[in-house]
């Protein structure tokens, strides 16, 4: 398996809005699926940066430098740089996504991000390459021309002076997300049916059907359906459902013993309770849990967040941060 790493770029941003239409802001809707996008990557334990996590101005040479930065000069690097696209009176009315991707790297990884977004439901329209109009040996877009050794892909998800194409990214943006994130990892040898979930997110295995799922986490097929506004009872190999939590499947011991796997964050996001809380809680200075330490989940045996007042640390345990980039 590759040694994976992703750095994800909300476009534009601050000063720059970018594309504009029936009352939306590029900057602003980027950022949204960005953020998305990057508690994903994060779930699914492949490490990952934000390029802006606010609405932040970021000039070209210093979103380059954020890029490179994040990582190193790579090709393990995955560069996905998001945006929405606006059709002007040229092409009125165009819908669809689209994926552009840098001369230096091959057409695999674009061909199948679109097409993992097709299978979502979105209209697709081409992934291909622009030269620069200037010096044809060079990409036309500098997040493709500047970013090194790294692969770059821009995903554009639809039009957003289309109100119909905007109302479907609006609606669908987290399968679309899942869908560029189940292509990266299915072009660099990860094994879908075998990545781990964690938290209250599964991933979709062969044979998976939300009857079977809702059954398997004792709550309603409508119930999973509501949550991650799915429209058809359809699933796809590697994509990340949100689990509704029941209460009755909540631990309701006050003490809770690491395991293998488990980080901080990913056990505050279990018992509902902030990396902070559970730090204090346990008097920890570090991020550093081992298997089999027994962490508190509450002062008194009375837990403030759910039912459950402590959690025992597994191996690979590590605190979350934040989404800073």
């Amino acid at each position: 398996m590759n040694n994976l790493e992703v750095v994800v770029d909300a476009g534009h941003g601050g000063a720059d809005s970018g594309a504009v239409g029936n009352g939306v802001k590029e900057k602003d809707l980027t950022l949204q699926i960005s953020k998305y996008m990057y508690d994903r990557f994060k779930e699914l334990g492949i490490p990952v940066k934000l390029v802006r996590s606010t609405d932040e101005t970021v000039n070209p040479t210093e979103r380059v430098k954020r890029v490179l930065n994040a990582f190193g000069d790579s090709p393990n690097v995955i560069v996905v740089s998001n945006h929405i696209n606006a059709a002007g009176s040229a092409i009125k009315g165009a819908q669809g996504a689209e994926v552009i991707y840098a001369l230096r790297n091959n057409d695999n990884l674009a061909r199948s991000i679109l097409s993992e977004i097709g299978k979502e439901g979105q209209i697709t329209r081409s992934y291909y390459q622009r030269r620069s109009t200037s010096n044809p040996n060079l990409d036309y877009y500098y997040i493709l021309r500047n970013t090194g050794k790294t692969q770059p892909v821009i995903v554009e998800y639809g039009f957003i002076d289309n109100a119909s194409d905007l109302d479907r990214i609006q609606k669908n943006y987290k399968k679309y997300v899942d869908a560029v994130i189940r292509a990266i990892l299915q072009e660099n040898g990860y094994s879908l049916p075998t990545v781990p979930s964690t938290g209250n997110t599964y991933v979709v295995q062969n044979g998976d059907t939300l009857w079977k799922l809702a059954k398997q986490f004792n709550t309603k097929v409508d119930e999973i359906k509501k949550l991650n506004n799915l429209s058809s009872d359809n699933l796809s190999i590697g994509q990340v459902l949100q689990i509704p939590m029941k209460e009755e499947n909540i631990v309701t011991e006050t003490t809770y013993t690491v395991k293998a796997g488990d980080s901080l964050y990913k056990i505050a996001k279990q018992f509902n309770m902030s990396v902070s809380d559970l730090k204090i809680l346990n008097n920890l200075t570090n991020d550093d849990i081992y298997v089999g330490q027994v962490l508190l989940l509450s002062e008194s045996g009375e837990s403030p967040f759910l039912s459950t007042t402590s959690y025992t640390v597994k191996a690979g345990d590590r605190i979350f941060m934040g989404n800073n980039g």
